[in-house]
């Protein structure tokens, strides 16, 4: 492999990583500022949480972090299916299929258990609290080594 074709590869490594860490920005700004307009209320992750009857606020700290990793998983998933759909273009392979569909069908599951659609929906997930977030962030790890090898091999 020459150096050319070494650093267009990283060019693209940098503006993927980029375009998702700024898409999970995004994202949770988003929920930050929902979250003042619905509790009329200035989020404060470090406040304690006031004892309430069993339902305390839907949006928290958790809840705006999970929004964040669930367009970060949006966004990784997208490039793996177009990944595996080049590479199925290029080899025809049955196994090459087997990836694009499990790729598009944990893409439907990230859309339709997405905080976007939740809300739009008028649903939430609350009472929750540190698990709220466990689920995307592993997701986001297991997605990132697969689109990482996917790209690199």
């Amino acid at each position: 492999m020459n150096t050319q074709m070494k650093s267009r590869r990283s060019i693209i490594w940098f503006a993927i990583i980029g375009l998702i860490v700024i898409a999970g920005v995004l994202a949770g700004l988003w929920a930050y500022y929902n979250y003042e307009s619905v509790t009329h209320q200035p989020f404060n992750p470090f406040n304690p949480r006031p004892i309430q009857p069993p339902n305390p606020a839907d949006l928290e700290f958790f809840y705006i972090a999970r929004t964040a990793f669930s367009t970060v998983n949006i966004a990784l998933l997208i490039i793996l299916v177009e990944t595996y759909g080049a590479l199925y273009y290029k080899t025809r392979s049955h196994f090459t299929i087997g990836l694009l569909l499990f790729a598009l069908v944990f893409l439907m599951k990230e859309f339709a258990t997405s905080p976007f659609v939740l809300g739009v929906f008028r649903f939430s997930a609350s009472g929750l609290g540190p698990f709220a977030l466990l689920e995307p962030m592993l997701e986001t790890a297991a997605l990132s080594v697969l689109l990482y090898l996917s790209i690199e091999y």
